[in-house]
């Protein structure tokens, strides 16, 4: 009778062991992040500020020192959204992204990232997700580098590229037809996480 209970609770045993080799972890977007966004027009180039991001990411940390990235989910306010050329440019973006019917940019991670390591102070993968911009989502492939500070901060820096035409939108056109926004624009983001675990 001692050995069927033995052996009934050793594949229990077996599973906290292994589940205790993995070290789950969610991290939380921290304030000291960048989202830039540059284009062109037939006048000139412009960037503008992305003000308000939210987001976290989920982490499993491997027994080698890798870790999984197993969930990534961003936002960001389109209202927030701002360009040092005033008001006028605010306005034609919030226009063009149809804030008011869709008043959040999001990004999500649509493939988990296994066994990345950390044994350099950065890492460049291949983040494939699904970008939502004006209610049209697609889905992209994004360069990313990892910089590892502690096991408690991770940061992931990277440059995406895309065509407004993609998501249903229209370059904004300004000064009664004069300024003419480019079609491609370019996302640069470096985003700080950190846990308090």
């Amino acid at each position: 009778m001692k050995l069927f209970k033995i052996f009934l609770l050793l594949p229990i045993t077996i599973l906290f062991i292994s589940a205790a080799s993995i070290i789950q972890n969610t991290y939380t977007l921290t304030n000291d992040y960048s989202v830039t966004i540059y284009g062109k027009s037939n006048l000139h180039a412009w960037d503008e500020n992305v003000q308000l991001v939210s987001g976290d990411v989920n982490v499993n940390w491997n027994k080698d020192g890798s870790f999984n990235l197993d969930a990534v989910n961003i936002k960001m306010n389109v209202h927030s959204i701002k360009s040092d050329r005033g008001a006028i440019m605010n306005n034609n973006t919030y226009k063009a992204l149809k804030a008011d019917t869709y008043p959040e940019i999001t990004f999500r991670l649509s493939s988990p990232i296994k066994s990345i390591q950390t044994k350099s102070n950065q890492n460049t993968i291949l983040a494939k997700g699904a970008l939502t911009i004006a209610g049209v989502t697609k889905a992209v492939d994004i360069q990313v580098k990892v910089f590892m500070q502690e096991q408690n901060k991770l940061v992931f820096e990277g440059t995406q590229s895309i065509k407004m035409t993609d998501y249903g939108i229209n370059p904004p056109v300004a000064l009664f037809g004069t300024l003419r926004t480019g079609n491609e624009i370019t996302i640069h983001f470096k985003t700080n996480f950190a846990t308090k675990n």
